[in-house]
């Protein structure tokens, strides 16, 4: 290999451990470089402390699954809501929407398989379509009864798809709104990712091995990451925000970054070239469904979900001016009023259906 190859591939490498390592779930930044980031605010604080008594989910493979139910104050006969985080992070990226829904509604987190508290999978069931039996098994096991609301981040959203696309039937007896966030049916190129750095033609060939390389020596990279090395420095203030947020922001994501292997990285990062879920998406048809997306969002970038919302009659579509890929944390505000509001026409057409099957039933008796 001639030398002009060689370091080459030792840039290729490097980046290519920062994105596989990082850049899919937010930013991984070293604190004593970030700069123009904005002070810690009182709501803030907290981060990852707010709980309840988990609940193990077994998914059809036997795997077991950390789940976490907040229950409303008072009965309240509304449809639960569904979280579904995205990849490398896990169910603590909701605080702020958790914050925001507790005690209005019953509420369900879980962390994805591999993923936070839950087991790590197989390496062959390190897969979108599993992802989808997961959420499948959640429901039937966390929330067995009564309609649900699904709310899905990057992975999380690809999760949801998996879902309607081998339990169609739910969308038409349980499932009675979604919210796809930041996340894309198809047509994503992780390779692309590094941007200007190297030619498009070279990261296409050998990205998918370097990443696989890697894979063979996780624990070196995992020490790399933990030790705040310049590694990070290649996606310093490009792929979590869109622009400048409280420094606890970033640790918040760069903490439940390091706590996800480059062993689980590396097993689920083909699924994201290889998805096509673009047949399924109307199921979401049957269902008010909101699409949010921040304007900046290097990873699902916008236009992704201009083409969901293009395919799904009826879709709103919210886009967040500004705003990267952790639009949950950077714009929660806006997108928490974009949840309510598919959150009260969910509720009207859970009413309505509820009505019809009733209806339905006394006919029957009759």
């Amino acid at each position: 290999m001639s030398s002009r190859r060689r370091r080459v591939f030792r840039l290729a490498a490097t980046v290519v451990g920062t994105v596989a390592a990082g850049v899919v779930a937010g930013n991984v930044v070293e604190k004593r470089v970030v700069a123009g980031l904005l002070p810690v605010s009182a709501d803030d604080e907290g981060f990852g402390e707010l709980r309840s008594e988990p609940v193990w989910v077994i998914a059809d493979d036997g795997s077991r699954l950390h789940a976490e139910v907040d229950e409303p104050v008072g009965k309240t006969d509304l449809p639960t809501l569904v979280f579904v985080h995205g990849f490398a992070l896990n169910l603590d990226c909701w605080h702020f929407q958790r914050a925001h829904f507790r005690g209005k509604r019953r509420l369900l987190f879980y962390d994805q398989r591999s993923h936070g508290r839950s087991e790590h999978s197989s390496r062959g069931n390190a897969t979108i379509d599993q992802l989808g039996h997961d959420l499948r098994s959640v429901l039937d096991q966390a929330v067995p009864k009564g309609p649900v609301i699904l709310v899905g981040h990057s992975m999380g959203g690809m999760a949801i798809m998996a879902l309607a696309e081998h339990h169609v039937e739910l969308f038409a007896e349980r499932v009675v709104g979604v919210a796809l966030v930041s996340t894309t049916a198809g047509g994503l190129r992780s390779h692309s990712l590094l941007g200007p750095l190297l030619p498009d033609r070279v990261m296409s060939q050998i990205t998918p091995r370097l990443v696989a390389g890697l894979a063979r020596a996780p624990g070196l990279v995992d020490g790399v990451r933990r030790a705040g090395s310049d590694i990070g420095l290649l996606a310093t203030g490009r792929f979590a925000f869109g622009g400048r947020v409280p420094t606890a922001h970033v640790e918040f994501v760069d903490e439940m970054l390091a706590q996800t292997s480059f062993e689980v990285l590396a097993e689920f990062f083909p699924n994201f070239d290889a998805l096509d879920k673009f047949s399924v998406l109307h199921a979401f048809e049957q269902v008010p469904t909101v699409i949010i997306c921040g304007s900046k969002d290097l990873l699902t970038s916008i236009g992704h979900s201009r083409k969901m919302a293009k395919r799904i009659p009826g879709a709103h579509l919210v886009e967040c001016i500004g705003a990267g890929h952790m639009v949950i944390m950077e714009r929660r505000d806006q997108v928490n009023a974009a949840l309510e509001r598919m959150a009260t026409e969910a509720d009207g057409h859970a009413a309505t259906r509820s009505r019809r099957g009733r209806r339905g039933r006394l006919g029957r008796r009759a």
